[in-house]
């Protein structure tokens, strides 16, 4: 959603402000530079300043999800995050001043600046922990993007399900989720990515939602990719946030409608079971299990399509696994509504693309939003897994928690 101009004006304001406040730290540094050079560096700082105001009017004039638009929104948020981090080291010099002229005294102050000649100086020392500071979210945000981006990671858990048919047994159900092929720019490193996944030979694919970021014929280029995607049991996927084309304008409501419908039949297309508030049995012999696709339904601000108990009407089978796409869909109904739902598959985190991960330690942001973020979670007898996303949105990269492709292998023995 594109901001009010009044909202937008006082953004530009606060970026001005800290454009400025940044230049503090720099100007220290260059104090006993020769004149010319310091002039020089001055009209490079206010080059730069004046270029990144610019981006930011441009973007919020065009509001696209290119992968153009998404780059610049990095270059415009590492170059921001760097000068607050700059003006955090400034900041505390200025408190360190006001207090050393609060402690001396007025008039001793005014007596020591008269006699030599000059100003309280700023120290050098944290005009250069500034710098040095400001160095930090470009160069990790920048190994985000070169490296993070498509370092996708194979994340292997054991599912206990004591009522899983024999037939079943060491069934391996591989996930794929948040693919948001709209963000892509290294369509040889997407296809490595599903070259890992046949390599695992599942038995099923799920995809759990958005497969773009806002409308359908982002995906076109990858679907000869995508369409590779095959399991002996199937793949079944259904819908995310961002697959209704929800978060663009449209020139009508027809139009909206088209895009979904396009949607729907790129799946198809692709040779992947969309399921759309409906369930379908899986037999091996004479045994099934169910698989239950609801679209989809998020709490709090998200859109809420799905509708569980149409999804799960009359489907049969002793395990039933679900495919929704927000895990805040888990707690806010599933649990209670559907207690024999054995596993969930979800997505819609990202685990927030940044974070650290250490054995079975992990931390990001996302966990201040999400309960359930990353990875497998139990309450009771039921279980849900959180796929951290094949894909990237907004900032192009991942820092710390990695593309994921999920190999989960189904068990009536305990682990």
């Amino acid at each position: 959603m594109r901001p009010s101009p009044f909202a937008f004006l006082i953004l530009v304001v606060i970026l001005a402000w800290l454009d400025f406040y940044a230049y503090q730290a720099t100007k220290t540094l260059i104090s006993k530079f020769k004149p010319r050079l310091r002039s020089i560096i001055r009209y490079i700082y206010l080059a730069q300043a004046i270029i990144m105001l610019g981006m930011v009017v441009f973007l919020w004039l065009v509001q696209t999800g290119t992968t153009s638009f998404m780059f610049l929104l990095s270059i415009i948020f590492m170059s921001y995050a760097a000068k607050l981090l700059a003006v955090l080291f400034v900041f505390f010099d200025d408190i360190r001043r006001v207090l050393k002229w609060f402690f001396e005294g007025r008039k001793r102050r005014y007596e020591k600046r008269v006699a030599s000649g000059q100003k309280m100086p700023r120290s050098k020392f944290l005009a250069r922990s500034a710098v040095v500071a400001a160095t930090l979210p470009v160069v990790t945000m920048s190994f985000g993007i070169v490296k993070g981006a498509y370092d996708y990671r194979i994340r292997r858990r054991r599912v206990y399900l004591p009522n899983l048919p024999k037939g079943f047994e060491g069934v391996k159900v591989a996930q794929l989720s948040d693919i948001h092929s709209g963000s892509f720019f290294d369509k040889t490193a997407v296809q490595g990515g599903i070259d890992l996944l046949l390599n695992e030979k599942p038995d099923m694919v799920f995809f759990t939602g958005d497969l773009v970021n806002n409308e359908t014929k982002e995906v076109k280029e990858y679907m000869d990719i995508f369409s590779k995607v095959k399991a002996d049991l199937g793949v079944y996927s259904t819908l995310g946030n961002h697959d209704y084309g929800d978060y663009r304008s449209w020139p009508s409501q027809a139009a909206k409608r088209n895009n979904l419908e396009d949607m729907i039949k790129v799946h198809e297309r692709m040779g992947w079971n969309l399921m759309m508030n409906e369930n379908q049995s899986i037999k091996v012999g004479t045994e099934q299990i169910s698989v239950i696709g609801v679209e989809n339904w998020g709490a709090g601000r998200f859109a809420k399509y799905g509708d569980l108990s149409k999804a799960a009407l009359n489907a049969e089978g002793d395990v039933k696994l679900l495919l929704s796409h927000d895990p805040s869909h888990w707690d806010a109904q599933v649990r209670d509504q559907q207690p024999d739902i054995d596993l969930m598959f979800a997505g819609h985190t990202h685990g927030m693309q940044l974070g650290v991960e250490i054995g079975d330690w992990r931390w990001s942001p996302s966990k201040y939003i999400y309960k359930q973020w990353a990875d497998l979670y139990k309450e009771g007898d039921q279980y849900l897994y959180v796929n951290r996303g094949y894909g990237f949105l907004g900032f192009p990269g991942r820092i710390g928690i990695y593309p994921e492709i999920t190999v989960l292998e189904l068990t009536s023995k305990p682990v």
